[in-house]
């Protein structure tokens, strides 16, 4: 059966550092599709995130690119499965330079925590209940 992929586009300012912040999570580096000016990074089977260097963003639009640091230009949000893995992937993102973006949100039946990358590109990471889901 087919599973419909997503490729997230972002801008980097330093592809090697954005490279090694992402690895540090523990997520893969697709070798085929990444160069000095690119990285792509599998967040999952089916969730690619390319990160791009401005100039080679800047060959797929015509639109200003905005300083995700200072500009929010999109929430990104991943799924956990468990609260601890939450806090797991949250902590290794700090770790390896990220920020802590926002409050935890603990409703019982879901919580969140947040960081931005190192380019402030702000995740989300998220758990639910899965009981809270069946309805």
């Amino acid at each position: 059966m087919y599973q419909q992929m997503i490729f997230v586009n972002l801008v980097t300012a330093d592809v090697p550092a954005t490279r090694k912040f992402y690895s540090d999570l523990g997520y893969g580096i697709n070798e085929q599709f990444s160069t000095d000016e690119v990285v792509s990074v599998m967040i999952s089977d089916t969730i690619v995130a390319m990160f791009l260097s401005p100039a080679h963003y800047a060959q797929f639009t015509q639109k200003k690119i905005v300083d995700s640091r200072t500009s929010s230009e999109t929430l990104l949000c991943l799924s956990a499965e468990s609260r601890e893995k939450v806090d797991e992937l949250v902590e290794k993102a700090i770790a390896a330079g990220g920020t802590s973006h926002g409050a935890t949100q603990d409703h019982g039946f879901m919580y969140g925590r947040a960081f931005d990358d190192l380019d402030g590109h702000t995740w989300e990471v998220m758990w639910m209940d899965p009981a809270a889901v069946q309805g």
